[in-house]
């Protein structure tokens, strides 16, 4: 009689943590962009939404994705909890005396480095839902928007770094969207907010 492998399977009984990040990341998206498109000036409440919401929270969610086998939402959230860390690391360790601020171009060297690792995941996104195909190509028009920003510079092109605001709005608006439809499609156990369809393998 041949000896057979014992299988035992383990049912995952975690949340979902993809809310989480997806909340993390439009809320702190939206406030920012609310100060590009010109409503109030950079001050600690984006700051700290940038270090605490945007940042370890989408962190907290991609450690908690991996535990689910899921690489996409590992590298996503992972990354752009990082992604958030840094901003806020670039804009305050000038202030503090810490080091020098970026050099002429090196913010959209940047941003063009953030816009192509998205532009990548949006290709990913192309077998999950249409909620997140539109969060991933808003975002990833969006750092090629802020590093057009910078090349011209705001002050010579006020339209334009207005412009780019209210396109960061519409993307953390959608993530927001998104994250709450994953709630409380959850919740209630039947679709409340859709999420469009889900390409087949």
């Amino acid at each position: 009689m041949s000896d057979q492998a014992s299988l035992t399977s383990i049912k995952d009984t975690t949340a979902n943590p993809a809310p989480l990040g997806l909340l993390g990341f439009g809320m702190t998206t939206v406030l920012l962009n609310l100060h590009n498109a010109g409503f109030y000036s950079l001050d600690t409440m984006i700051l700290a939404m940038g270090i605490f919401y945007g940042g370890i929270a989408q962190i907290i969610a991609g450690s908690m994705e991996w535990k689910k086998n899921n690489t996409f939402g590992t590298t996503a959230f992972t990354s752009y909890g990082l992604f958030w860390l840094t901003l806020v690391a670039l804009l305050l360790m000038p202030k503090l005396g810490w080091w020098d601020k970026p050099q002429e171009g090196g913010m959209i060297a940047y941003f063009i480095m953030w816009g192509i690792f998205t532009g990548v995941l949006f290709i990913g996104t192309l077998k999950l839902n249409r909620a997140l195909q539109f969060v991933f190509f808003s975002l990833t028009v969006l750092f090629f928007m802020l590093a057009i920003r910078d090349y011209v510079g705001s002050a010579m092109h006020p339209t334009f770094a207005k412009a780019t605001g209210w396109e960061g709005i519409v993307c953390g608006a959608s993530a927001i969207y998104t994250g709450l439809a994953q709630v409380l499609n959850e919740v209630y156990g039947r679709t409340v907010c859709p999420l469009g369809p889900v390409q087949k393998a």
